[in-house]
């Protein structure tokens, strides 16, 4: 059985560091802002293990003018929990999050690799790709929650 619930930052680095960061020291899986008030962290259980994680932080991307926008960070799920439809959970959960409190977009910097998954949940590029120093290609999308 699958749950998500509320979590701590510290409790997402058992996903973050071997999905996001692996072979990184242990510190890169903090960001700035996961301890602030406003900033929720999320994690999908799966027969109470933490399978999965995302993050979500009140911060506005340059390349939208909506007033209350939501940045998505620190999305991964554990390789044997993938393609379980646990990823696709996760962020409709923060949606749903994110637009109860009032959020007119949410965005995040999404990997390469990853943009045909946000593409299929409704989410556009905008701008152009960039390189994170040590990941790699990301693209900014974005998704209106009106529209969710």
């Amino acid at each position: 059985m699958e749950t998500i619930k509320e979590i701590s930052a510290l409790d997402t680095f058992s996903v973050r560091h071997p999905v996001l960061r692996p072979g990184k020291p242990i510190e890169t899986c903090h960001f700035e802002g996961d301890n602030s008030e406003s900033t929720k962290h999320f994690g999908l259980f799966s027969n109470e293990k933490l399978a999965g994680i995302a993050s979500l932080f009140i911060h506005p991307t340059p390349f939208l003018e909506e007033k209350l926008q939501f940045q998505l960070r620190g999305m991964a799920i554990l390789p044997e929990f993938q393609k379980k439809g646990f990823g696709e959970a996760l962020v409709k959960h923060a949606e749903n999050d994110a637009q109860a409190r009032g959020g007119k977009i949410i965005w995040f910097n999404a990997r390469e690799i990853a943009v045909g998954f946000y593409k299929k949940l409704g989410y556009e590029i905008i701008g152009e790709p960039f390189d994170i120093a040590d990941i790699g290609k990301h693209y900014v999308m974005y998704k209106k929650l009106d529209t969710v």
